[in-house]
């Protein structure tokens, strides 16, 4: 069953939803380009790990070795790091792009999550890896979902908000040789189809935001987990609720409370 809204369905930015749309998008993503790059080019999945103290380790050479009561620790096999027991990691991907020929990077490609928006290492790592990705020369697209948390893309909010002319509540920012460019998006906008570009002369890959996250809907079985009927998380204001509503209406009552 498809999602009942014709863009972003405010219901899948709830917490305990998101952060498997965010993965079934990331995935999502890198097969679309991966169908039309052009010869020398390819798109893969990389995946950070942070932690509570800030520290950060590529996933590939991360690992927590087991302390055996008593306090001694086993010693850590070769290509593993021992970060200790006591800390909280996270990982998350995005999208890379890359030159083959090379292993040039090229673009990258982020769906920001709520740890890239709130106060905490998530958002310190994502900030730095943002910054370097900026300075490197990198095209960068950010696709901001989430209505909660701080503004975090590389286009200063000011600037969208010239763009929009008027409120928005998802963006996507897109930072094409050192300049960033904004596309605002209204409750009930479709999402767009985004150019991905390459290197200087090469034609630009696109992505179809709107069919990624309608495929991703599916392979979720979202449509069975969200009950419609209850307020969905954060809240939207009276005006988006009426909004809201006026869509749902159209619902039978078993599907507003998920399928059975």
């Amino acid at each position: 069953m498809p999602s009942p809204f014709p863009g972003m369905d405010p219901w899948l930015e709830d917490p305990a939803i998101f952060p498997d749309l965010h993965d079934s998008l990331i995935f999502l993503i890198k097969k679309s380009l991966n169908s039309q790059l052009p010869a020398g080019y390819y798109a893969t999945t990389k995946t950070i790990v942070w932690v509570t103290d800030d520290q950060r380790r590529d996933a590939d050479v991360s690992a927590f070795t087991a302390r055996p009561r008593g306090g001694v620790a086993v010693a850590p096999l070769p290509g593993y790091v021992d970060l200790g027991e006591e800390l909280d990691f996270v990982e998350e991907g995005y999208v890379e792009v890359r030159h083959k020929d090379t292993d040039r990077l090229v673009t990258a490609v982020e769906v920001l999550s709520p740890a890239n928006k709130a106060t905490g290492a998530g958002r310190v790592a994502y900030l730095e890896k943002q910054r370097e990705f900026v300075r490197g020369g990198v095209h960068l697209l950010e696709i901001d979902l989430l209505r909660g948390g701080r503004h975090t893309t590389a286009i200063p909010p000011a600037r969208l908000g010239r763009l929009a002319e008027g409120r928005f509540p998802y963006h996507i920012a897109l930072t094409w040789q050192g300049r960033p460019h904004g596309v605002a998006i209204r409750f009930g906008d479709r999402l767009p189809t985004m150019a991905v570009p390459l290197d200087p002369g090469v034609r630009p890959a696109t992505v179809d935001l709107q069919a990624a996250l309608a495929e991703a809907y599916e392979a979720g079985s979202y449509g069975r987990r969200i009950d419609y009927s209850k307020p969905c998380t954060p809240p939207l204001s009276p005006d988006d609720q009426a909004w809201a509503d006026g869509i749902l209406r159209a619902r039978t009552p078993t599907d507003l409370h998920g399928e059975k």
